[in-house]
């Protein structure tokens, strides 16, 4: 049996092998939120349910179908927080970071399954980037739960030193990682008003959501910037550091913009301007990925909730915590449209040619991600009691695993939950890698070409 299975690795493909240990990782945490230790006394939860929550957490998506703070204790928040950094960093970085601390030998089919669980082009120097994202990330989580703790005990919201640690640290990685969950029953709602706290869990997201290349890139950037080095060669970033960020900030200001005036004579026509922009920048900022919220979603009008459904939809950047289609795959997709409107034969951006193979792809996850979608609303209209707009938020929470719902995710049934489980792991493995999976690139160099025929478009 085991000579068997140890065959069946040696054959896998990176992609295969990766897909594997987020299901045995989900497994495992699974078994994990089942003990008896993390709950509260008498909190008993379905295996249905547990399984849910096991998918929810490995793909730091936030959907719960039970109130989290009813069933487990401070022990079960902490492991889910253990589990948000498993789901968040990924299962390659983390067992590639214990080998460099054990003083192990990281393999080459160690090396691949970074390369393509961080949507890397080239296999050199992926150790360098997951010690440095790794490190970095950490680093920010408590410093900014320190922060969060000093300034939850400063303003009396907990009273005890342990509770305002306990709390801020679960803040910043909530933030950090974009997993939104709820521990309180509350979300952040309490702290709606508290314009600065909201302005640093924006800036957690986005560097949870903006890309780990981004993040050494910009690292790297400030050691020579800063450097004391007299001869110096010319820093520059990658196309896909500059394309991250470009529809990074382009989506967030659209949704901003669309949130805004979607809900200026709505939910926000009674604040004043500057509390309207807050919120339609945190939504713009949390819709694509973390999922919290300062207030209760079934405010918002049909227009606003769409416009966070697209946001959901379109997710973070690749190479993320984030899930989705991800923002350049739909910033490739947008500038292929303008390119075939004006004639051109090529994207052209920031001095540099796309490659017709990310086209390719780019075209074919939006593609494909939009009928997964699609499908899984239609399976829900069938067999959930809840009205159209509902289904098809949660489908874009899931999908996009941000944890938003408009409160029918308690109430789905068997279908639903297994629906939106296989939408909230897509949604964190990628639609491309999850349909390689099943079915294997093959490389085929054809001695010939067919005939080309036109055929009627449009």
């Amino acid at each position: 049996m085991i000579h068997k299975l140890k065959e069946l690795y040696r054959g896998a493909t990176p992609i295969q092998s990766l897909v594997t240990y987020y299901a045995l990782a989900t497994v495992a945490a699974f078994i994990l939120l089942s003990l008896p230790c993390f709950k509260n006394p008498g909190a008993k939860i379905s295996f249905l349910d547990t399984l849910f929550m096991a998918v929810s957490t490995i793909s730091v998506t936030g959907l719960t179908t039970f109130p989290i703070e009813q069933v487990y204790n401070q022990g079960g928040v902490v492991l889910l927080e253990f589990l948000f950094q498993v789901g968040g960093f990924g299962i390659t970085m983390l067992s590639t970071v214990a080998l460099v601390i054990a003083g192990k030998r990281i393999s080459l089919h160690q090396r691949q399954l970074i390369q393509f669980d961080m949507n890397q082009p080239r296999l050199s120097g992926m150790v360098r980037l997951v010690t440095s994202v790794f490190g970095l990330m950490i680093f920010v989580q408590i410093v900014f739960g320190v922060i969060f703790a000093a300034y939850f005990k400063a303003t009396g919201v907990w009273t005890t030193w342990p509770t305002a640690f306990f709390h801020g640290i679960y803040v910043s990685v909530s933030s950090v990682t974009n997993a939104g969950f709820d521990v309180t029953g509350n979300s952040i709602i309490p702290f709606r008003h508290h314009y600065g706290f909201l302005f640093i869990v924006m800036i957690l997201i986005i560097i949870g959501s903006i890309g780990y290349p981004v993040l050494i890139e910009c690292e790297n950037w400030a050691f020579y910037k800063f450097s004391r080095q007299t001869t110096k060669r010319k820093f520059r970033f990658s196309l896909f550091a500059k394309m991250a960020v470009f529809f990074a900030v382009f989506f967030f200001i659209v949704g901003t913009i669309l949130i805004y005036f979607s809900e200026m004579r709505g939910t926000l026509s009674r604040q004043d301007w500057f509390d309207k922009l807050m919120t339609a920048m945190f939504y713009s900022v949390s819709s694509r990925n973390a999922g919290l919220q300062i207030n209760d979603m079934a405010e918002f009008n049909t227009t606003t909730i769409l416009i966070l459904a697209i946001l959901m939809f379109i997710g973070a950047s690749p190479s993320s915590v984030g899930g989705g289609v991800r923002t350049t795959t739909v910033g490739i997709f947008i500038l292929y449209m303008f390119s075939f409107i004006r004639g051109h034969n090529s994207i052209n951006v920031f001095n540099r040619r796309i490659g017709r193979d990310d086209v390719q792809k780019a075209i074919v996850v939006v593609g494909l991600s939009t009928v997964l979608c699609v499908g899984a609303i239609l399976i829900l209209s069938i067999t959930e009691d809840a009205s159209l707009l509902s289904i098809v938020f949660e489908v874009a929470s899931a999908f996009g695993t941000t944890g938003l719902s408009l409160g029918i995710t308690s109430s789905l049934t068997l279908v639903g939950k297994i629906v939106i489980m296989v939408l909230m792991f897509v949604g964190r493995i990628g639609m491309l890698y999850t349909l390689l999976f099943f079915i294997p690139k093959r490389n085929r160099d054809l001695s010939y070409e067919l005939p080309t025929e036109k055929i009627i478009i449009g």
